[in-house]
């Protein structure tokens, strides 16, 4: 099965679906057509709104991609640690003159349409965040013809995603910008997350599927090193974050170089799970204090976050990013796969010359 992903694209590098308007068609074929796999994020959209995006990728790549789904969440047991929260917040909002979002927006993403809608359509390569759906689901986009991979965070993960029938696991570490795609939300776990090479040596030790590296990966280098602890591929988001087909608000692209943001970290501010970003103000002072409530507190703070871009005013915005952030290079898309895969190719080339050396 290895080689039924990898032979859908000659660069083994994948572009991580970006939710939020980053993961653009644009760029999703600019990467698909120079070799890698482009991704689409369904998450936040509606089913047709992902049905319209999927159609217009069509129109620029005839290149294989994939599209990410959200998972359903369950129900969120201390309402009042939202309300409190929200109370917190109302400074936020006036300063913003924004409203606080409707924290019962819905808990599933259009989760059931989305599928609806890609089993009807089916596309080439379905990936899950958040969770790992049934084995009926996965087997049903089989026989559509599609292949599925599944974000998983711990060596016990991966066996539930193998155990569901999963053709591949993307294995992400703790470095990835953005979510992480625990299956099960658990506040005391916070903090123990896994780095991404000990976590790509425990979960090949644990399961028999091919693995897909993500996490803090910017340079050919880095691939190679994950393709020889035993991926299959690497999935890079942040690295592709600054380029000019990429969704993502000039703001947040220019932050991620800015030497005003020296580091990132794992917070729970914005949208109530652990997502990795940039340190800014509104992740300082709210940071400690956000309860463990997605995505309540995700709509919840969603006008805040589009008051402060509309602003320009990085310090209120959920500036995802991984820890490689720095090195973020603001080529086009198409052209940093290429350089990409000729860094991978030296890095390759000066392992076999090491290796032949003694």
């Amino acid at each position: 099965m290895s080689s039924a992903l990898t032979d859908l694209f000659p660069v083994p590098i994948v572009q991580a679906p970006m939710a939020g308007g980053v993961s653009v068609p644009q760029l999703a074929a600019a990467v698909s057509e120079a070799g890698g796999l482009g991704f689409l994020a369904a998450g936040y959209k509606t089913a047709d709104g992902m049905y319209q995006e999927i159609k217009q990728l069509r129109g620029l790549t005839g290149r294989p991609f994939g599209v990410n789904l959200f998972m359903p969440q369950p129900e969120y047991a201390e309402p009042a640690a939202v309300d409190v929260y929200a109370h917190q917040l109302a400074g936020e909002a006036a300063w913003y003159e924004a409203e606080l979002g409707d924290r019962d927006s819905g808990r599933d993403d259009g989760y059931d349409a989305k599928l609806a809608v890609l089993l009807d359509n089916p596309v080439p390569v379905v990936s899950f965040h958040f969770g790992c759906p049934s084995r009926e689901v996965l087997d049903a986009l089989r026989r559509a013809g599609t292949l599925t991979l599944v974000t998983a965070t711990t060596p016990d993960e991966a066996r539930a995603v193998e155990r569901a029938g999963a053709d591949a696991v993307i294995v992400q570490g703790v470095e990835a910008g953005g979510h992480q795609g625990t299956h099960r939300d658990i506040p005391e776990n916070d903090g123990s997350a896994l780095g991404l090479l000990s976590l790509i040596a425990q979960v090949r030790e644990t399961v028999g599927l091919p693995l897909v590296a993500a996490g803090g990966i910017m340079r050919g280098s880095q691939i190679a090193a994950a393709l020889a602890a035993g991926a299959s591929a690497a999935q890079l988001g942040t690295a592709f974050l600054a380029t000019p087909e990429s969704g993502a608000n000039a703001v947040h692209k220019q932050a991620l170089t800015n030497p005003l943001f020296v580091r990132t970290a794992l917070t729970r501010a914005f949208s109530g799970r652990p997502a990795r970003g940039l340190v800014n103000r509104f992740m300082r002072e709210h940071g400690p204090y956000a309860p463990a409530a997605y995505p309540e507190i995700h709509h919840l703070t969603s006008p805040l976050r589009k008051a402060a871009a509309k602003a320009g005013d990085a310090q209120g915005m959920a500036l995802w990013a991984g820890q490689g952030h720095r090195m973020a290079r603001e080529l086009p898309a198409g052209q940093l796969v290429e350089v990409l895969a000729a860094e991978l190719e030296a890095a390759r080339t000066a392992l076999s010359f090491r290796g032949g050396a003694g």
